[in-house]
């Protein structure tokens, strides 16, 4: 009967321990900056972890047509998040085991 109870407080160490690992890897990718590019770099997005736009730089060249520029930018900035993406989704299989957790981010 108390042989279960061994087996249980392994498992509810282990979700502690992911619990930490998941903080953790939250926050270094809050912290982590991801980069994308169009247009042959003529501009650049710049985003972090957390899904948010740090920067977006536009060489000089870029600025002659206002809606040309407008979807480089879009396209620049789609690529940063999708690396800030799939960024995380490795990050999450390393810590996880490659078991899906939904809902965790």
């Amino acid at each position: 009967m108390f042989g279960n109870l061994g087996e249980m407080a392994k498992l509810v160490q282990k979700a502690k321990d992911l619990q930490k690992n998941m903080a953790q890897l939250k926050a270094d990718l809050a912290a982590a900056e991801f980069a994308g590019a169009a247009g042959g770099e003529a501009v650049q997005a710049v985003v972090s972890g957390d899904f948010r736009v740090k920067r977006v730089l536009i060489a000089e060249t870029a600025t002659g047509d206002r809606e040309l520029l407008a979807d480089l930018c879009q396209a620049a900035v789609n690529q940063a998040l999708d690396n800030a993406r799939n960024a995380m989704q490795q990050k999450m299989t390393e810590v996880t085991g490659g078991v899906n957790l939904p809902g965790l981010f």
